[in-house]
């Protein structure tokens, strides 16, 4: 008798390369916290905040391009930071990182666009590495207090 085993292999997330220009020390404007807590409720900066404004937020922080002194200084410094808590649900942690990952796609899609006249499916893997360097997606995740 013999079965096959599948392995949930759980959230798979690739980090970019570190940049020799990167420091330890990160602008505090160029960190957006957002964090999920225990109750499933998410806070960006401290003030409660629905899921549906999480994309409308994480655009204007992302591409500020140094216009206001509190949001990032430009895509490539933004930088996205989920915190949770350990009884924080799981569904909305998911939900979140899907926010998250959607914003930046749809942001490097219209990057895409922009630049080349294609969706950034349709581009070739030189184009690809263009507009992701332009449009790092730069997601820390926090271990559980």
């Amino acid at each position: 008798v013999t079965t096959t085993i599948n392995v949930d292999t759980g959230i798979t997330l690739i980090l970019p390369p570190l940049n020799e220009e990167d420091s330890p020390f990160i602008n505090k404007r160029n960190q957006m916290d957002i964090l999920v807590n225990s109750k499933g409720e998410i806070l960006t900066e401290g003030s409660l905040v629905d899921l549906s404004e999480i994309k409308y937020n994480l655009e204007v922080f992302i591409l500020n391009y140094g216009q206001n002194p509190e949001l990032s200084d430009s895509p490539g410094k933004a930088i996205v930071s989920i915190l949770t808590q350990s009884e924080t649900p799981y569904r909305i942690y998911i939900d979140m990182l899907d926010e998250v990952i959607g914003t930046y796609n749809e942001i490097r899609n219209n990057e895409s666009l922009k630049t080349f006249g294609l969706t950034n499916s349709a581009l070739n893997e030189d184009q690809k590495k263009i507009i992701n360097h332009r449009i790092p997606k730069r997601i820390s995740i926090a271990k559980p207090d």
